[in-house]
């Protein structure tokens, strides 16, 4: 079993924090580019729901009924003694506003401010169903003031002004009306007593008057003028009593009066137009905004090659764009190769810094054999392998490409080449090795397809001879790549990385989850397969939290100096025939046609 090697610490390589690293207490930290990558991307759902809504609610506002309002003023003066006239003073409108504001709205009241209109009681009546006239009426009291504010609202301008100001008119007249009748018993009482005591003063001084002019009768004269002092004394009494009642009457009557009267509006209170219209735009767009992000909490991949390092504790060696003009239907052809055909195209760029980092992972050995897997099917490892391998062929690196994808094998499609025969082939050969069936597609590129599909593969890639095949690749080459099945589908990849230096893992960014990452890297790792790092593949700007980096790395153009910015485009064979080359018993050489 060969030693493993930390073959990546190296400052072009994307690093995972090392324990006691002050950097990791970041990794709780909000990132903010993330939450703003998810609103740039989502930008346009987000507008067009602010637009429907705001579009909704003009609608409704502009064939909403509209709304008129009228206020009237109203000043309270409680009645109050000298004991309490602070406590009064301070209390006067809270305590009685409450219970003003119910009498002014009752049933009673109502009648007669209709009455005194002339209008119909229903038009009056916020409560009444069929009403047409008032909606509603509030009475409150302002507050730390005296003042009491009469609202009335309604469908009628001209009708809302009147009962705002019938409205207190009506209930000051019940008000004096219901006050003065605590006292009208009393008074009729202390009346009637006035009156019989003031009619017998009178018949005592008829009496008296009578015995002036008649014969003196000094007894009678005494009683009668006892009476009558009795009688003015009483009357005197009784007199003063009434006087204090009427004045405890005056002191006990709250003062109401209008202070404001109401004015007709100049225009509707209701609907507001346009703060309706902002403010539908604002919730739409607000609302659009947690729908779009409980979707992205929900969505279990990954939001950035930073957080691939952090959960699966692997590098990002780099993040590779979506080839232009390569479907589903093209991406298993020649038209991948976009190393090839687009040398100076970002894409190949960053296939470029892929193999630099990957070159300048160990100084003294660096990778000198790997594995390109993926987690699930369709996630570019074929892609990825065959441009890699063409860029490290364009440095000047001789490379072998091994097909060992022996479920659904592709790279004979990418290079235009027969499937047969090819890996399997070489490994049934023995001896012969596996140079008489490697097809040289152009300098220092070799390719070893697939061969015939053996029913047993990973047997087959975990045999001593395949350990033997890449010992004798590593005798003319300076790097094997091998492209392998998806980890989590088949054993394969592990069995082939626990037999090279390592195993670069590609992860399509629309299409691989969290969990089946995990599930994924920690299965290689229980196997004892070296992780090289992580391919961030299909990246694009409309990518969730990965339009940072595209612009770093794809948007970024500029013309090299040194020998690369001179590749011409390859030509690759349409077909190659296999040939006996002597001695070296490589396949025939491909002439690459000269820029």
């Amino acid at each position: 079993m060969k030693e493993h090697r930390n073959v990546l610490e190296t400052p072009t390589a994307h690093q995972s924090p090392a324990p006691g690293d002050p950097s990791l207490w970041e990794e709780d930290v909000i990132d903010l580019r993330v939450y703003f990558d998810v609103v740039k991307r989502w930008l346009w759902l987000i507008i067009l729901c602010g637009v429907l809504a705001a579009a909704a609610a003009y609608g409704a506002s502009r064939l909403a009924t509209p709304i008129y309002q009228a206020k009237a003023t109203l000043l309270i003066e409680q009645a109050r003694t000298p004991a309490d006239v602070q406590y009064n003073d301070i209390l006067a409108s809270q305590r009685i506003a409450a219970t003003y504001a119910q009498l002014m709205t009752r049933r009673p009241v109502l009648e007669r401010v209709a009455d005194l209109l002339n209008v119909d009681p229903a038009a009056v009546d916020p409560d009444d169903n069929d009403a047409q006239g008032v909606t509603d009426i509030n009475v409150s009291a302002v507050r730390d003031t005296q003042l009491v504010e009469v609202t009335v609202e309604g469908i009628s301008p001209r009708l809302v002004t009147a009962v705002a100001n019938a409205l207190p008119q009506v209930f000051i007249q019940e008000l004096e009306s219901l006050q003065r009748s605590r006292f009208a018993d009393s008074k009729a009482n202390l009346e009637r007593q006035l009156n019989f005591l003031q009619q017998q003063i009178q018949e005592t001084q008829i009496a008296l008057a009578k015995l002036d002019q008649g014969e003196d009768n000094p007894a009678e004269r005494a009683r009668l003028e006892t009476a009558l002092a009795q009688y003015q004394a009483s009357y005197t009494n009784l007199l003063q009593s009434y006087e204090d009642l009427r004045l405890a009457e005056l002191q006990s009557i709250d003062t109401v009066s209008l202070w404001e009267e109401a004015t007709l509006p100049e225009g509707p209170v209701r609907p507001r137009v346009l703060l309706n219209t902002l403010l539908a735009l604002i919730v739409g767009m607000m609302l659009a905004i947690g729908a779009v992000f409980v979707v992205e909490y929900l969505d279990d991949r990954f939001r950035s090659p930073d957080e691939m390092t952090r959960i699966l504790g692997l590098p990002w060696l780099a993040a590779i764009g979506q080839i232009p003009g390569v479907d589903r239907s093209h991406r298993h052809t020649s038209l991948s190769l976009i190393a090839a055909h687009q040398p100076r195209h970002p894409i190949t760029e960053a296939y470029r810094r892929l193999r630099t980092n990957l070159q300048f992972a160990n100084v003294d050995e660096g990778v000198r054999s790997l594995v390109v897997t993926s987690v699930g099917p369709g996630e570019g490892k074929s892609t990825t392998a065959a441009n890699l391998a063409l860029v490290m062929a364009q440095a000047g690196i001789r490379v072998a490409l091994v097909d060992a994808d022996m479920r659904r094998p592709v790279q004979h499609r990418i290079f235009d080449l027969t499937k047969s025969p090819g890996l399997t082939d070489a490994l049934v050969a023995g001896e012969a090795g596996p140079w008489p069936f490697i097809r040289e597609v152009m300098p220092n590129l070799y390719v070893l397809p697939v061969g015939k599909i053996p029913p047993n593969p990973a047997e087959l890639l975990g045999s001593r001879r395949m350990h033997e095949l890449l010992h004798t690749l590593h005798q003319r080459v300076d790097v094997v790549i091998c492209d392998a099945p998806p980890v989590l589908a088949v054993t394969d990849s592990a069995v082939l990385g626990r037999i090279t230096d390592g195993v670069l893992l590609v992860l399509d960014v629309n299409v691989t989850t969290r969990s089946t990452a995990q599930d994924a890297v920690n299965e290689l790792r229980q196997l004892g397969v070296h992780l090289l790092g992580i391919v961030v593949n299909q990246v694009s700007t409309r990518t969730r939290g990965y339009g940072w980096y595209e612009q770093r790395y794809y948007r970024y153009r500029y013309e090299e100096h040194d020998s690369e910015a001179e590749e011409a485009p390859i030509s690759l064979p349409t077909t190659v025939a296999h040939a006996d080359n002597g001695a070296s018993g490589i396949g025939q050489r491909v002439a690459v046609p000269k820029r």
